[in-house]
């Protein structure tokens, strides 16, 4: 199904928008929570500013960095200075707490109702906020995986003992050689489990949940859903946003609302099924409660 160009679905009110979310909640038989990368920067974890400068001064003085995107992306001369950069990536963005409760206040939203999470971010921070296993997808990886890099097998390894082993024992942007991580099958280099390419591992925890996600749309599709969407941009917009634009034209009790700053909109074919909310994730959550 196609859609027009994509429009504000706002009622002209923030406070009439949120009651008509707040509405659209209570009335709901399920909730779908889709969650993209605004959901994490709302809870803290940006990437760029003082933050950045703050853990990785060193990489930005060297090669003129100015985010932690950049840095991830960049063909370090070594892989001892490779797993420098990204073993304190990994750690400040999968082993500390978020800044803020955000994802506390998303589980607290929906923890008394039939819902189910799909989620483009690799933080763990839906899992460490208390969602249940069960009822969560990430689709796009784990920073706390590793994989093989040929992929030899369809396998992942928790990587938390190395990543912190990496932090406290690298010096001069380089971690000592022998915590460099290899595939015990085959002896490859590993990397880390993040979607970017054909050789992303889909290991048998990512297919369960895939199978839950599909079981759980298929047994609720046509009762009376909230896909609530947070912080959902356009770098991935297949795998949750024109999803839940097409779920809820399909259903006329189907409810799509969209929490996000600065791209809150919805397509005129759904309009009247929509709440589009343009305001910070974290205030929203904080004035539905």
């Amino acid at each position: 199904m196609s859609f027009k160009t994509p429009i504000s679905a706002s009622t002209g009110s923030y406070w009439d928008d949120l009651k008509r979310l707040r509405d659209a909640l209570a009335a709901a038989d399920a909730v779908v929570v889709g969650a993209g990368a605004g959901l994490s920067t709302s809870a803290g974890f940006v990437y760029d500013g003082e933050r950045f400068r703050r853990y990785f001064a060193d990489f930005a003085d060297k090669y003129g960095f100015r985010d932690m995107y950049s840095g991830g992306f960049y063909p370090y001369p070594t892989p001892e200075e490779h797993w420098a950069y990204w073993s304190r990536y990994i750690y400040l963005n999968r082993y500390l707490d978020a800044p803020r409760p955000v994802y506390e206040q998303v589980l607290e939203l929906v923890k008394n109702k039939d819902y189910f999470v799909l989620t483009t971010n690799v933080d763990h921070c839906f899992q460490k906020a208390g969602v249940e296993k069960t009822r969560l997808f990430y689709t796009q990886g784990d920073y706390g995986l590793f994989q093989c890099s040929k992929p030899c097998c369809q396998e992942t390894f928790d990587n938390e003992a190395t990543v912190r082993a990496m932090v406290e024992r690298q010096a001069d942007m380089r971690v000592p050689t022998e915590l460099l991580p290899v595939c015990p099958h085959c002896g490859s280099p590993l990397t880390m489990n993040l979607r970017a390419d054909d050789a992303f591992v889909e290991d048998e925890g990512w297919h369960e949940a895939a199978e839950r996600y599909e079981n759980f749309l298929r047994s609720r599709g046509d009762g009376r859903v909230l896909f609530l969407e947070l912080g959902v941009g356009y770098n991935t917009p297949g795998i949750i946003k024109y999803p839940f634009w097409r779920m809820t034209a399909r259903n006329p009790a189907a409810v799509y609302a969209c929490v996000n700053y600065g791209e809150a909109v919805c397509p005129q074919e759904i309009e009247t099924q929509s709440i589009c909310i343009n305001a910070d994730i974290q205030q929203v959550l904080t004035d539905l409660q």
